[in-house]
């Protein structure tokens, strides 16, 4: 028996370190794993808008990380984009080792017009989402994607795909990326 291999997560979020845990679990079934969320800075705003400043809370967030000893780091950036006037949620994944860094993306979702309106004024997803459907940390459970899908996708499973992208670099190991 050795040692479970230490995985550091960006976030203190359930959701977060839960999709983490049940990406690696899938993607090397015989290895243990500890994951372990601590909070750090991601550098971007509360509410990251766009691609660019998405992708740096994530990238910064693996990256804050590595001062701890740990075998893998892994940030995970939620934020909103515009497309045709409309509002989108999504996720950027960073998972970094010593040696290679991977990057993976959630799909995106349209938010409804009246979360729209609250994120424009300034206010982050997760407490427009409180607001507007009357609850309290969804953000910590199904967040937007659970409440719209009525729970066929709640935060752990939607951001656990992106995890899964994020280890192609890990996974073929022969291949140059």
């Amino acid at each position: 028996m050795g040692k479970d291999n230490l995985i550091l997560v960006g976030s203190s979020n359930p959701t977060k370190t839960n999709s983490v845990k049940q990406a690696f679990n899938l993607v090397y079934p015989n290895v243990k794993f500890k994951v372990v969320g601590k909070g750090v800075s991601s550098g971007v705003p509360n509410q990251p808008m766009g691609e660019k400043e998405t992708f740096l809370g994530a990238k910064n967030r693996a990256k804050e990380l590595i001062t701890s000893d740990a075998d893998y780091y892994v940030g995970i950036e939620g934020g909103c984009c515009f497309v045709n006037r409309k509002l989108y949620a999504f996720a950027w994944v960073v998972t970094r080792d010593k040696k290679k860094v991977g990057c993976g993306k959630t799909s995106l979702f349209q938010l409804p017009k009246k979360i729209q309106n609250l994120v424009e004024s300034g206010v982050e997803l997760g407490e427009a989402d409180d607001v507007v459907f009357g609850r309290k940390n969804s953000k910590r459970k199904d967040g937007a994607v659970g409440i719209l899908t009525g729970g066929l996708i709640d935060r752990t499973s939607y951001y656990k795909e992106a995890v899964v992208m994020s280890l192609i670099p890990f996974i073929n190991n022969e291949l140059s990326f």
